[in-house]
């Protein structure tokens, strides 16, 4: 019976941990990985490296949509919604943009993004203009490796 008692304890502990940290997760932070280079060098800024930055991102500015230009943004693909995309935002709604091909204005409840390494970007400059709403979080540094841990912005 005594085993039974921990066992079930244990379970509730974890369950109740779990849901926490899910919840945390889904609204207030979570960290996440920086792959590829099309963000360097403020993100892999050495290229060939085996080891990506892991980045803090929260999502109180989701409430409001409280974002700005120059702001490093996580967000969901407009062509394949499981795909996520870290980029800078350089355009706000109703802003007039210069893009490679043409100007455009930013329409409202969008936003334009660029990677910092425009070489190496899938960014508006293919998909045009974002939803606000795909965004999922606004990176505010770097957490791992410890040698680049740095703020963002």
């Amino acid at each position: 019976m005594g085993i039974q008692n921990l066992l079930w304890q244990v379970t509730k502990k974890a369950f109740t941990g779990g849901i926490i940290g899910l919840t945390i997760s889904d609204r207030c932070c979570s960290v996440v990985p920086v792959r590829g280079d099309s963000m360097s060098p403020t993100f892999n800024p050495q290229r060939n490296s085996y080891l990506d930055d892991y980045v803090l991102v929260e999502k109180l500015c989701l409430t409001d949509y409280k974002f700005a230009r120059g702001d490093v943004v996580v967000f969901s693909s407009p062509t394949h919604f499981r795909d996520r995309y870290i980029k800078r935002i350089v355009g706000m709604p109703g802003e007039w943009i210069s893009s490679s091909r043409d100007v455009i204005r930013v329409p409202e409840g969008h936003c334009w993004v660029e990677g910092d390494n425009k070489a190496s970007s899938l960014d508006s400059r293919t998909f045009g203009p974002i939803p606000l709403g795909l965004i999922r979080g606004r990176v505010t540094g770097v957490v791992w490796p410890p040698q680049r841990v740095s703020k963002i912005g």
